[in-house]
């Protein structure tokens, strides 16, 4: 009887209540459902940046990872951008429409609307559609889900999150966004450190299973605070703290919506629950199609480090070949992996979960273990060093010095700054096991 009333007590009531589809957002969620499932990575949907039921066309464009694409499609966004303002503009001056696509703009607005049309001129957004990207993260998707769900349900939240990541990163776990969020679930270094590591030799939010259990935590601290999922998952794009500012100033998720409008609230985050509708309805759709096989988990199990180790010395135990490895510890970065950073104490090393590997895991030796990390060379900037000639110096890359330091864009240093100085390609740390690694792509027993 008590496990019945605690079962009771954390059921969540059914999804459409959870996760309403407001009649404000009805259009939104329908134009999301089309850039999944319905327009490629190679059309380009031409909409009116406020009300997504204004579709004025879609171009055709040049696939993106064919070499000078990027130049010709900036070529053909703006030519037909700029025909579609020729229109708008024509018609707020009156002049009747005369080809057939002049007339489907026209039909799209009231009548004598030269106030309309003069603001939907200068309101023109274009969406490149998803739906090749969107299928491929519903085959990825496979391999991480059942482990979504549990961790989801682990924290007594809602199944239906785990379709978060289609919005956020297409199933990929190693998606990169030019505004620095990383992983499947998309973390920002700000957000992430205060749920995941992220150092010099770990970045939690390129494995997915510790990204996820920060997410369900995120997650739930912004419901407890917000008391909606729709504000609870805008919050997870816009901030929690925007959305209690929001909530203060509107009240409910819908004047949200309407109305409100900062530096910061702009198109994303006003569009970021209907996406993530959109992503679900589309997403269930695809999983109910028995042509498409998804990925399938994969059976591991996790070595917990009671020292500080070599990665080769990891790999050459269980005979574990470099790229498999790699892939199984994604949040170990390269420093860890070419070994000039050792993996730290404490870190679980995700193995196949083999019976050869659990034998080897129970014998594990631990003369294979450092007592401390590798320390950093350190250097303090002086007048006229630049990133550049600091790395030459080092015998590094602009990148790794910026990466080790957590410098910006630019790699920008200041005088009397220290800086750490990872080691080199050539230079390793400790001395070297060496057995020859096989192939670790094998059915689990």
């Amino acid at each position: 009887m008590l496990l019945f009333f605690a079962l009771l007590a954390t059921a969540w009531p059914a999804a459409a209540e959870l996760f309403p589809l407001y009649p404000s957002i009805r259009n939104n969620v329908a134009f999301w459902e089309d850039v999944y499932s319905r327009y490629s990575t190679t059309q380009g949907i031409f909409h009116d940046q406020d009300n997504l039921s204004i579709v004025y066309g879609v171009v055709e464009l040049a696939n993106w990872d064919v070499p000078g694409a990027a130049h010709l499609n900036k070529e053909i966004i703006k030519a037909a951008r700029q025909r579609y303002k020729s229109i708008l503009n024509d018609l707020a001056d009156g002049m009747p429409p005369q080809s057939a696509e002049e007339k489907r703009v026209a039909a799209l607005f009231p009548k004598g609307s030269r106030h309309a049309f003069l603001k939907a001129r200068d309101n023109i957004r274009l969406q490149v559609g998803q739906k090749d990207r969107f299928l491929k993260g519903i085959i990825s998707s496979g391999a991480y889900l059942p482990t979504i769900r549990k961790i989801l349900a682990d924290h007594d939240l809602p199944a239906e999150l785990a379709y978060l990541p289609h919005v956020e990163s297409s199933f990929n776990p190693k998606a990169y966004s030019k505004a620095g969020a990383s992983g499947l679930w998309q973390f920002t270094r700000e957000t992430g450190v205060q749920f995941l590591t992220i150092n010099d030799e770990v970045d939690e939010r390129s494995d997915p299973y510790f990204s996820t259990v920060a997410a369900a935590r995120l997650l739930k601290e912004n419901y407890a605070q917000l008391g909606t999922w729709p504000l609870a998952i805008t919050a997870y794009n816009h901030g929690r703290a925007g959305m209690v500012r929001a909530v203060r100033e509107k009240g409910s998720y819908e004047n949200i919506f309407k109305s409100h409008e900062t530096k910061l609230f702009k198109f994303a985050s006003r569009n970021f629950y209907s996406e993530f509708l959109a992503a679900m309805n589309v997403a269930r759709r695809l999983e109910s199609d028995p042509r498409i096989v998804r990925d399938q988990p994969e059976a591991t199990l996790l070595l917990r480090m009671a020292g500080y180790a070599r990665a080769a010395d990891i790999r050459a135990h269980f005979r574990i070949a470099a790229e498999d490895f790699a892939r199984l510890n994604p949040s170990l970065r390269e420093p860890v992996l070419r070994g000039e950073k050792l993996i730290p104490k404490g870190f679980q090393v995700r193995l196949p979960a083999t019976s050869r590997i659990r034998e080897l895991a129970r014998a594990f030796p631990s003369g294979l273990y450092h007592p401390d990390q590798v320390r950093d060379r350190e250097y303090t900037v002086r007048r006229g060093d630049t990133a550049s000639a600091i790395a030459r110096k080092f015998g590094i890359s602009v990148q790794e010095l910026a990466r080790a330091n957590n410098l910006d864009m630019r790699a920008t240093v200041r005088i009397g700054q220290r800086l750490k100085i990872p080691a080199g390609r050539g230079e390793t740390a400790g001395p070297r096991t060496v057995l020859q690694p096989e192939s670790t792509k094998q059915r689990p027993d």
